[in-house]
């Protein structure tokens, strides 16, 4: 029997899809013949624009998971329905993004994955939500993704509140074991939902660890220079520094301090958005001793060590959008397993009432309440020795912190 490509692309996505095709991420199989109808699943994120690497990244683990599901027999209660993936682009654009929601509503989608930034998401879901679709949310970390309501949103992983919770659980208990070396801190942020309410999060809990924060600094996305930005944390002197940001300007944040030689007991980021695999092999002088609270896989889980060959072997890098959007098209497949229908009111219960197993990742059970997961949480990485480490929690823990950092020369 003939196989196809089982991938509708929409315009938007054309250019990205075409380079995730040349990495082999879209080659999963669709049997023709009588069989039962796809499912069709929106997968929308930012593949071009100045978070394009990161969406390109989310589209890989979508994308290969939609293949193994399809490649494991499809929905089995379904009749073995297969998945059928329509990529869009947000283009990093609110606008954009609810379009996409638009014509892939016309399109006949069952549920949407995405947008990894987090206006883009809320904006995406409010517009799924008219047509009571459901729409996991696979990155975004604002809390008022999941603080409106809506019957149609659920996310899998940790918002946040809880990072930030945990972060200061963890910096607190780093800085007990070092004598309590850090009682100041400056904090970095981009100027979006997402920084600024992880910002405000930290600066009013940090005090509970015995640490002020001086200062809250903003900047824009993109932000191509931060000159100045380093000297004036230089001149304040302050015994952490945390950030919070996207990808670019996470790197080039901190390869400017490192620059600058701006010394501190430790860089702990909050849901730093370039802390991955690709900052560690392109800077591993600028990010040895960085520490950062984020979306992590599970090092002690066979799974999810498959999974990272499978997606070196292919040329990427394993970084937390793969897994991320890998396990919600998983989870989204287990839940159409359990409703045994498309319908999107039988889907929506069954995504509420989920206890999907996330294999890959540091979690507890999976029970959603208002749509988020109480089973989600962060680990606590450290770059050390030109690799990442997961330093906390204990028992998913696979190295010892180095806290305080040492000095720059």
């Amino acid at each position: 029997m003939k196989k196809h490509v089982s991938v509708r692309i929409s315009r938007r996505g054309f250019v990205a899809g075409a380079t995730a095709l040349a990495t082999g991420a879209l080659g999963f199989p669709s049997i023709g013949g009588a069989q039962a109808a796809p499912v069709k699943v929106g997968m929308i994120h930012p593949v071009t624009g100045f978070v394009a690497y990161n969406g390109q990244q989310s589209r890989l683990g979508g994308t290969m998971a939609v293949e193994d599901v399809n490649k494991a027999g499809g929905i089995k209660s379904m009749g073995g329905a297969k998945l059928e993936a329509l990529l869009g682009d947000s283009q990093s654009k609110v606008e954009v993004g609810v379009s996409e929601v638009e014509k892939m509503n016309e399109q006949g989608v069952a549920a949407y994955i995405g947008c990894f930034q987090s206006p883009v998401g809320i904006a995406a879901s409010q517009a799924a939500a008219k047509y009571n679709t459901p729409f996991l949310i696979d990155v975004g970390a604002s809390d008022l993704i999941v603080n409106r309501g809506l019957k149609n949103v659920f996310r899998l992983k940790p918002g946040f509140g809880v990072c930030v919770d945990d972060g200061i659980a963890s910096l607190g208990a780093l800085n007990k074991a070092a004598n309590n070396v850090a009682k100041t801190a400056v904090i970095v942020h981009e100027s979006g939902e997402f920084g600024t309410g992880t910002a405000k999060l930290l600066a009013g809990k940090l005090p509970s660890v015995g640490i002020t924060a001086k200062e809250l600094i903003a900047h824009d996305n993109p932000t191509r220079n931060f000159d100045n930005i380093a000297l004036r944390i230089r001149s304040m002197a302050p015994d952490i520094v945390t950030m919070s940001n996207y990808g670019n300007e996470y790197m080039l944040l901190a390869r400017t301090l490192f620059q600058q030689k701006v010394n501190v007991a430790g860089f702990y980021s909050i849901l730093g958005g370039g802390f991955n695999y690709k900052f560690v092999k392109d800077m591993p002088d600028v990010s040895q001793y960085m520490m950062d609270v984020n979306h992590w896989f599970n090092p002690k889980s066979a799974k999810a060590q498959e999974l990272k060959k499978r997606v070196e072997a292919a040329g990427a890098l394993f970084t937390f959008e793969v897994y991320l959007t890998y396990s919600n098209v998983m989870l989204l497949a287990d839940a159409l397993e359990h409703a045994g229908s498309a319908d999107k009111d039988k889907l929506t219960a069954a995504l509420a009432a989920s206890t999907y197993k996330a294999d890959l990742l540091p979690y507890g059970p999976t029970k959603f309440v208002n749509g988020q997961n109480q089973g989600g949480r962060p680990a606590v990485m450290q770059s050390l020795k030109g690799d990442i480490e997961v330093i906390a929690p204990e028992e998913f823990a696979s190295a010892k912190a180095v806290f305080p950092k040492p000095k720059f020369g």
